[in-house]
């Protein structure tokens, strides 16, 4: 039964996505608003198809410059962040070199950051500027891999240098753009409540094979997703990208936790609840990082 139900969702997403790639394609040419808004539609629809349930607390800022940071658990999290407001995403230069995820990234205007090269930073900030200028939603995925789903890893501040907007004396742009946070959790599989021991299951992360992996994923049965979308803050009230990182960290970390134990939002988090592990001993093999 996990076959058929894998065979018959993987069937029918490429019967949705196939035609559709070049009418997104024809609007990226033509037509910003639609660009901008037709994959949000779409991942609406590819959430239904997987059986993603998404249980959203927040909102984003729409028709606004905003720069989301979030947690990365899995390639799921693009469908789901896409499916909660029209967004793009920034993502490590290699994606644009995988089969077919490439053509829909690029489609989605992507923006591919070459963390290798040190001019990339500043090329990626350029373009970022450009599109948060026409009131884009832009995604930084700021762990700089995926996790396993029970714990948020330490923001890569760097990260953050490729996504902020050029820092200039007067800029009018740093002004309107507002950061918001967002914490991912994925609760249930098949509608029963994940422990510990089975939620990395649903994660991508270290050296897993995509393909495999998410074919073993879609064969379990529906999933539901926590997602908690923090207030919007002013970029212009950090001091620098290390401030707006310790801030997106601490905000991510307070929503996780509160989703793993079950608390009401607002509910206060203790400080040792927050506190990761080194970092070289939570990611494993994940230098073969995913999106980001």
């Amino acid at each position: 039964m996990s076959k058929l139900r894998a065979g018959s969702i993987l069937t029918a997403f490429l019967a949705l996505t196939v035609p559709l790639m070049p009418v997104q394609w024809v609007f990226t040419k033509l037509w910003p608003w639609g660009a901008r808004h037709f994959p949000h539609w779409y991942h609406r629809q590819v959430c239904r198809i997987i059986g993603i349930r998404l249980d959203i607390e927040g909102a984003i800022e729409r028709d606004k410059p905003v720069l989301l940071v979030s947690n990365h658990t899995s390639w799921l999290d693009i469908p789901v962040l896409s499916a909660v407001a029209p967004v793009s995403f920034v993502a490590k230069k290699e994606v644009g070199t995988w089969p077919f995820v490439s053509w829909l990234a690029k489609l989605q205007r992507s923006v591919f950051i070459d963390r290798q090269r040190r001019t990339s930073a500043g090329e990626s900030a350029t373009e970022i500027h450009e599109r948060l200028k026409q009131n884009d939603a832009i995604v930084l995925f700021a762990e700089g891999t995926s996790s396993d789903g029970n714990r948020v890893l330490p923001f890569i501040s760097t990260l953050f240098g490729a996504a902020l907007p050029p820092q200039k004396q007067n800029e009018p742009l740093n002004s309107t753009v507002t950061v918001q946070t967002i914490a991912l959790v994925y609760t249930r599989l098949g509608g029963v409540p994940m422990s510990r021991e089975q939620r990395p299951t649903v994660g991508w992360y270290g050296d897993m094979e995509m393909t495999s992996h998410a074919w073993q994923t879609l064969g379990r049965g529906p999933i539901d997703v926590a997602i908690r979308i923090g207030p919007p803050v002013a970029l212009a009230s950090f001091k620098d990208r290390k401030d707006l990182a310790r801030h997106a960290e601490r905000e991510v970390r307070e929503m996780v936790v509160r989703v793993l134990r079950g608390l009401e939002t607002g509910t206060p988090v203790e400080l040792t609840a927050l506190a990761p592990k080194p970092r070289q001993n939570l990611r494993n093999k994940a230098e073969s990082s995913r999106f980001q």
